[in-house]
């Protein structure tokens, strides 16, 4: 049976490292605070952003919430995002994703200050994780996978990683963030040749390829860890990641389960990076 590596404890470490940081911001007479921009009404980004303002409110962090139009024009998008980085009083932005066929995401992404990207949407912070600088930040979801995986004590340095997947959401910055904790690296897709057997050579497989129960037995081994990122909703109602967990679970050493998984993590991560945007916001504003 293998070690349920669940999100819940993770959460809750990392938020209450947070608290006394947002203390002593508040001694300063800082307000950690997150401004949340939706476009629409999708169930996904609603559930998203219930789960961000909970999180928020029990480290203390304040929000903003902007709430635009299905069919916003893209200059008024952009007027906004615009508004939200000149105000000195907001620390990190999240824009809940993907947006309408309408819109220019890259225009959208691209516009967003840098400093102020919580959940590494900008070319900037992009180029910060390939590079290891401290411009922007990495996407919650990876720096989630990284956080379980530092949290349960899973040695990362040396190891052998495969991630399947490689979007820039998930799978390319988990790379760079697992290639970052000397982890050997390789990233596989849908169209990776024998892909069963490369993701079998890995002891640290992380699954983001976005096909519900994707992984079955045959790309498992004895002894791998296994982070499902994957979130899928199935006719019954319930929810299932890209690993088929009735499979996997019986074979590896420990799995993250759906729901309660990686998804649990990140959230954490969000407040965590809101929290770092204020810290250097207060250091700059001493110099």
């Amino acid at each position: 049976m293998a070690l349920l590596l669940k999100g819940f404890p993770v959460a809750k470490a990392i938020t209450q490292q947070l608290l006394p940081r947002v203390e002593q911001l508040a001694a300063k007479g800082i307000t950690p605070t997150l401004a949340i921009l939706r476009v629409g009404e999708k169930e996904d980004d609603i559930s998203y952003e219930k789960g961000a303002l909970k999180r928020c409110s029990q480290v203390g962090i304040a929000v903003k919430q902007l709430h635009l139009p299905q069919d916003v024009e893209q200059q008024t998008l952009l007027d906004a995002i615009g508004q939200l980085n000149r105000d000195d009083t907001v620390h990190g932005v999240l824009i809940l994703r993907p947006l309408p066929s309408h819109l220019n995401d890259a225009a959208v992404c691209g516009a967003l200050s840098p400093q102020k990207d919580v959940d590494g949407i900008t070319p900037y912070s992009m180029a910060g994780i390939f590079t290891g600088s401290s411009v922007g930040y990495p996407p919650c979801t990876p720096q989630g996978c990284i956080e379980i995986l530092e949290h349960y004590q899973i040695p990362i340095s040396g190891k052998r990683a495969v991630v399947l997947g490689r979007s820039l959401v998930v799978g390319k910055p988990a790379s760079m963030l697992l290639l970052q904790k000397n982890a050997t690296v390789t990233i596989c897709h849908t169209r990776t040749q024998n892909l069963p057997a490369v993701c079998r050579e890995a002891d640290i497989l992380l699954a983001a390829a976005g096909q519900p129960q994707m992984v079955t037995e045959e790309f498992l081994r004895p002894g791998q860890i296994l982070l499902d990122v994957g979130i899928h909703p199935l006719p019954d109602g319930s929810i299932c990641g890209d690993v088929c967990f009735a499979a996997a679970e019986p074979v590896v050493q420990a799995i993250t389960p759906v729901p309660g998984g990686t998804g649990a993590v990140t959230t954490a991560v969000l407040a965590k990076h809101v929290v770092e945007a204020a810290e250097k916001f207060s250091e700059k504003k001493e110099k």
